[in-house]
Parts: structure tokens; C-alpha cells; sequence
């Protein structure tokens, strides 16, 4: 892996750029998913009335015909038993020789998680609430993507299709999907609401795996616009952050008839003299206090927070040791962010925060059970946009920018970045993931950036 040298503007300049409906049918019978590691494959199986058991494609099931099939999540007993297994026979390194995380997650606190999965977590609370919301498969592009649907009670709801990131699933979206269906429960308008949409991206969860290379962001976003037309939507709008920012935008850029606009928790708005002065370290003369703390920010996760991005980016198909090792794939998982760790650091130590110990495990969990370690990774490898950059969104864009995030963007910056901004708030609270972390803010966040939109 290449060397990043924090004194290199080529190197931190190469690396930015690298990583730089309803009329559609319905599959006959209930499929539910089977796993099983072991086999490396996943299967699916109908309920008694049909007694067959297919792949993961239905019979007859075609790339054309828009078929949706409903979709259960069931995991087997000895899959969680052998998880717990794993956990236990994990062997430990030494601590680390420094009192921070400047080494990465810190051995206390990947024991105290190893500690709480091994011995209290339990999975079925999370396939229970995975399992009381409608979810389908269907093809697109050749590869079975999983979604969940979920329809308000209210007239002229506004379809919304929310995409998560790394590292991360349908999960991180779930507790905001009540509040924006049934808005009324949650101290909302019935003109509030939303249908709400959320896929799990190819490679990712449930969804299948690409066997060849090219499912790129764009190509995500291209798959998403199928999906909400195969909805039957004649409108609609995208929200996401992480990765789903970026397809979000890219979902933007190609501005079918029917997105009304987005709204992001990432933006890509980083100017371009902003972007050049980052290799240097040095900031340009005359920013603004938001400006100069968004540069420091930024500045930190360039030199100091990209290994991860980095080796993926490159190598993914080398990082074998998350698929085989739970407790290894956990560590890979915290160590995304500085403050995402040290909120997940706290949560194991006791502390009430925007996470449990079972949010974070869940996630993990699902990782595991789907075998989908490496599959995610290799959408960093396949992603040939810049983090940060604008990437020309002219349709209209919200934007919420919260503290913890990688960088929170200034004002000035997302003004400039687009052209058609309807909505921007700073918000006092929050981090990277805020489906996650933040639910009540970035539901109040999506319905005050869309009101204009509906």
C-alpha cells in the first residue's frame, strides 16, 4: 500500500482523485433468505404453499421483466451459534503503546464489543424489525437488489429514495422511517409525508454481489432511477449520505424528469482552491471561521483518516481477515471516522449516546451474516469521482451540515457548489452517519428541505 506521506501534495492530490411501480408484477409466493457462510452462497426459498427452492433469481426472472419479489430475512440458528464461536476463539494482540487512538481502536474497547457480542447480543430483535417492513428483490442491470417500501397512510406523500453508506446497510435508515410515513405520530403534518424507499447497495446486505467490475456510483445511481420508475413514481426525490451522498448526487447530475431534487448530509462542495490548498496544508488568506475549522477538518481527514479508503481502494480483495474474523471485520468497521470511533468508544464504555451497543452490532452483524465484507469494499475500488469535489448538480439541492461530520460545509462553499440550493442548516449536533446517530434532526431536516418540492 502505498505510503501516504503528509508532506506530499502529489500523493495526497492522486489519492483524492482515486478514491476519489405500481403496476410491476409480483413474484407468486414468499421468499425468504437462508445463509450460509460455509457455502459462501446465499439461497432463497418460498413458503410451504410452493414447497420449491430456487437461487436467488426467481425462475423466469429476467433482467427486462421488472419482476418484484417479496423478501423475508430469516438467519439459521447455527449460523449465529458459530458467529459467537468465532468471537470467542478471537486472539488478541497487545495494547497499544499509546493512551489514544492515534494507533487505531484501541484493544480495551474491541474487548469490551467482543465482550457484549459474544455473550448478550442477540440478533432477532434486529430480523424482527428488518421483517415488519415490506421488503422486495427485484433485477436490475443484471443483479437482484433488495429494497425496503414503505407506503404512508397519508395522501400525496412525497416518494423519497434514501441510500446508505460504508460502513453501513439498510440499518442505519430504519429509525427514520416511521416518522416520515406517519408524520402525524411524530409531530408532524399529514402533508409531511413520505413513501419511503431504501435499497441496499450491489455488494451490500441483501443485495446481490457483482461478479464483474463497473457498479460504480454512477451506475448505482442510473439502477435507483429504474427502481422508483418500477415503482410506478412519476415523482420523486433522493436523500443519502457516506456513499449515498455521492450517489444521490450522481442521481442529480443525470436529472431524470421525475427527481425533483436532493438532499444530502455530505456535500460535495469543497472549492477547488480549497481542494488545491489542502495538499499544501496550508489554508488560503481570508477564509471565514466556518471556513478555516471546515479546512482543519478536512485537512486532519486527508492526512490522518484515509488509510481505510486507501487500501480498499486499491486492494480490497486482500482484506480476507474481515471476512473470516468477526472481531477483525468490527475493528475495520469503527475505525472509519475519529469521531464516529470515539462516539462508538463511548457507547461501549457506558456513556448514552446518539448509538446503543445493538445499533453498532447490528450493522456488524449483518455484515457477517451476508458475507458481504469484501463486495463493499470494492465499491471504493470502482469509484472514479473525488471525494469532496462539486460535481455540477444543477436541479434542487438541500443540504444539512452536521458538526461531526468529516467536514461540515460551510454556507459559502454549498452556495457555490449549487446553484439551485433550497434548503441549508447547520446543525448543532451530530455526526457521519445521521439516519443513525441523529434521527429526529434529519427527519426534520428532510421535511423542511423538501416542503418546496412537493
Amino acid at each position: 500500500m502505498p505510503h501516504l506521506d503528509s508532506t506530499s501534495s502529489t500523493t495526497l492530490a492522486r489519492l483524492r482523485t482515486a478514491i476519489a411501480g405500481s403496476g410491476a408484477a409480483l413474484a407468486v409466493g414468499l421468499f425468504l433468505f437462508h445463509f450460509s457462510r460455509d457455502a459462501r452462497t446465499m439461497t432463497t426459498s418460498t413458503s410451504k404453499k410452493t414447497g420449491s427452492t430456487t437461487h436467488v433469481a426467481a425462475a423466469g426472472a429476467t433482467a427486462e421483466d421488472g419482476v418484484i419479489r417479496p423478501f423475508r430475512v430469516h438467519v439459521p440458528d447455527p449460523e449465529l451459534e458459530e458467529l459467537r464461536r468465532r468471537i470467542a476463539a478471537t486472539r488478541f494482540p497487545e495494547a497499544e503503546p499509546v493512551a489514544d487512538s492515534s494507533q487505531g481502536v484501541q484493544l480495551a474497547t474491541i474487548q469490551k464489543l467482543a465482550r457484549y457480542w459474544e455473550t448478550e447480543y442477540d440478533w432477532r430483535p434486529c430480523e424482527a424489525r428488518l421483517n415488519a417492513l415490506p421488503q422486495f428483490i427485484t433485477e436490475i442491470d443484471g443483479l437482484d437488489i433488495h429494497f425496503i417500501h414503505v407506503r404512508s397512510k397519508h395522501e400525496g406523500a412525497l416518494p423519497v429514495i434514501v441510500t446508505h453508506g460504508w460502513p453501513g446497510s439498510v440499518l442505519e435508515q430504519l429509525k427514520i422511517v416511521d416518522p416520515l410515513v406517519n408524520p402525524t405520530a411524530y409531530g408532524g403534518k399529514a402533508s409531511d409525508a413520505f413513501d419511503v424507499v431504501i435499497p441496499s447497495m450491489p455488494g451490500y446486505g441483501f443485495s446481490g454481489k457483482p461478479t464483474t467490475t463497473g457498479w460504480d456510483p454512477t451506475r448505482i445511481a442510473r439502477a435507483w432511477i429504474v427502481l422508483m420508475r418500477r415503482l410506478g413514481y412519476t415523482k420523486f426525490v433522493a436523500q443519502g449520505g457516506d456513499w449515498g451522498a455521492i450517489v444521490t448526487e450522481q442521481m442529480g447530475v443525470l436529472a431524470p424528469p421525475e427527481l425533483r431534487g436532493i438532499h444530502t448530509n455530505m456535500p460535495s462542495a469543497v472549492p477547488a482552491e480549497i481542494a488545491s490548498a489542502l495538499a499544501t496544508h496550508t489554508p488560503p488568506p481570508g477564509l471565514s471561521a466556518d471556513e478555516t475549522l471546515a479546512f482543519e477538518r478536512l485537512d486532519f481527514f486527508f492526512t490522518h483518516g484515509l488509510s481505510y479508503a486507501q487500501q480498499m481502494a486499491n486492494h480490497p480483495q486482500t482484506l480476507y481477515g474481515i471476512a473470516d474474523s468477526p472481531v477483525g471485520l468490527a475493528a475495520w468497521f469503527l475505525d472509519h471516522d475519529l469521531r464516529s470511533y470515539e462516539l462508538i468508544a463511548r457507547v461501549f464504555d457506558g456513556k448514552h449516546e446518539g448509538l446503543t451497543r445493538d445499533d453498532v452490532l447490528d450493522n456488524i452483524t449483518l455484515t457477517w451474516l451476508t458475507n458481504t465484507a469484501i463486495s463493499e469494499a470494492r465499491l471504493y475500488r470502482e469509484n472514479k469521482l473525488p471525494f469532496f469535489a462539486p460535481m455540477g448538480v444543477t436541479i434542487p439541492v438541500a443540504v444539512s451540515a452536521f458538526p461531526d461530520e468529516l467536514y461540515q460545509a460551510p454556507q459559502s462553499w454549498v452556495k457555490r457548489a449549487y446553484p439551485n440550493l433550497v434548503h441549508y442548516n447547520r446543525l448543532p449536533k451530530g455526526g457521519h452517519f445521521a439516519a443513525w446517530e441523529q434521527p429526529e434532526s434529519l427527519v426534520a431536516e428532510m421535511r423542511a428541505g423538501f416542503k418546496t418540492l412537493r
